[in-house]
């Protein structure tokens, strides 16, 4: 099985007449992905390759069905974007928009989680993989492998180092997903540790964090008192002067809150399995299974 979305799931892609937007939109068709609509304001009744263009949410999911919007809008219309799409009802909102302002992202995480049903992935985030099913998001469907391993990351390219690490030892996954490295994620650690761990095919868990913040201290205590399967973790960041953002904007040490080494800690109490590199993932969950 997958969480979030599998191969029944229906995407429309807003912003699809851009060229980030278009490119991944057919890129994920080809792999298989029910690519169903795109979004443009003025665009309405044209097409990409096919795909009927909207010009807004809603008319795509009244004429398609779409469930998931695909967001690759700029950061000065991204707010406006992500709640069209949650006032649509859809199910799940993937935000792919990077540099999105703080401000912006506080008031559409509250906007979403008090006034809609829908879940927001991101922003600034890869997206998310079922292998084999959908991919929704940029990731490299290239070097992923279906199975039972369930992997999670702040960061993008961590997480594709970390499916590659599985994958090369022949150890697929059920979901892979980046939340997104920005201070105000929608959907957190523990939303996801929640997901997995009612997912009947998700038998293990790779969660993968950094420097800055709290939330994996938080899913750290999530994972003492929730969680029954197990998890191995890499936190990136160990040699971060504190006060420097470290590439996202979430990464950054404070006084002595954030440290890498503190996150290791905590999740080696709760009973995580934690590398010291992220070269050891893969051998590490080998272990664990």
């Amino acid at each position: 099985m997958a969480i979030l979305i599998d191969e029944n799931s229906k995407v429309v892609v807003q912003g699809i007449t851009g060229r980030e937007g278009q490119f991944h939109a057919l890129r994920n068709r080809d792999y298989g992905t029910k690519i169903v609509a795109g979004t443009r304001p003025g665009k309405g009744g044209e097409q990409v390759e096919s795909i009927p263009i909207f010009n807004t949410v809603q008319e795509a999911i009244d004429e398609t069905g779409a469930n998931v919007a695909l967001t690759f809008v700029p950061p000065a219309f991204a707010k406006d974007a992500v709640l069209e799409a949650a006032y649509a009802d859809c199910q799940l909102i993937v935000c792919i928009t990077e540099g999105i302002p703080a401000k912006d992202e506080a008031e559409m995480y509250n906007l979403i989680k008090n006034n809609t049903k829908s879940k927001l992935l991101g922003p600034n985030c890869p997206g998310l993989i079922s292998p084999g099913k959908s991919n929704v998001g940029i990731m490299p469907h290239e070097i992923t492998l279906p199975g039972n391993v369930g992997v999670v990351s702040r960061s993008g390219t961590l997480t594709y180092q970390a499916v590659h690490e599985l994958t090369q030892l022949n150890i697929g996954q059920s979901t892979c997903i980046g939340i997104g490295g920005d201070p105000v994620p929608g959907m957190s650690f523990i939303d996801i540790l929640k997901e997995y761990q009612e997912d009947e095919e998700t038998n293990a868990i790779v969660m993968i964090g950094e420097i800055g913040g709290t939330a994996e201290e938080e899913a750290a205590e999530y994972i003492k008192n929730n969680i029954t399967k197990p998890v191995v973790s890499y936190i990136a960041g160990v040699t971060a002067p504190p006060g420097k953002k470290m590439g996202h904007a979430g990464a950054i040490v404070s006084g002595n809150k954030g440290t890498a080494k503190a996150k290791m800690e905590a999740l080696e109490e709760a009973g995580v399995l934690v590398v010291s590199n992220p070269t050891k993932i893969g051998k590490a969950v080998k272990e664990v299974i």
